[in-house]
């Protein structure tokens, strides 16, 4: 996540309890997240300090710039954006195709750990697997 965006504060203390995504063509997390899994979160170059659980998963598709306002509206609040905020990240979003929201619940701060992302890419965004290992 955007360090400066301080999208993780927001997390831990209760201000963001929905993660969005917003995307042109389907990608992860699309179809592959489900109510009950774990979230892990960090900013980007660091270490992952921040686990949640999933309550809700609602996707949209065929999204129309009306749509997309509509959506940032409705949820926009939950996803740690300020009401003055929502016209900036409408005009991020007016285009996009898909959008993904991730509504969290438990969050919390673990002993911060590194992730290799080998073979998914250094600017990958968003990594599924099946096991949480210590290396």
């Amino acid at each position: 996540m955007k360090k400066s965006w301080k999208l993780t504060e927001k997390i831990l203390n209760g201000e963001k309890t929905i993660e969005s995504r917003w995307y042109m063509s389907k990608c992860a997390p699309w179809d592959k997240i489900k109510t009950g899994e774990t979230v892990y979160f960090k900013d980007a170059g660091e270490p992952v300090s921040i686990r949640a659980e999933v309550s809700r998963v609602m996707q949209f598709s065929e999204l129309t710039p009306g749509k997309v306002k509509e959506l940032l509206s409705k949820y926009g609040r939950d996803d740690g954006l300020s009401r003055e905020a929502i016209p900036e990240f409408w005009e991020r979003f007016k285009n996009k195709k898909y959008c993904i929201l991730i509504f969290l619940k438990k969050a919390k701060a673990i002993k911060p750990f590194q992730v290799n992302k080998k073979g998914f890419g250094n600017m990958c965004a968003w990594i599924t697997t099946d096991k949480i290992r210590k290396s």
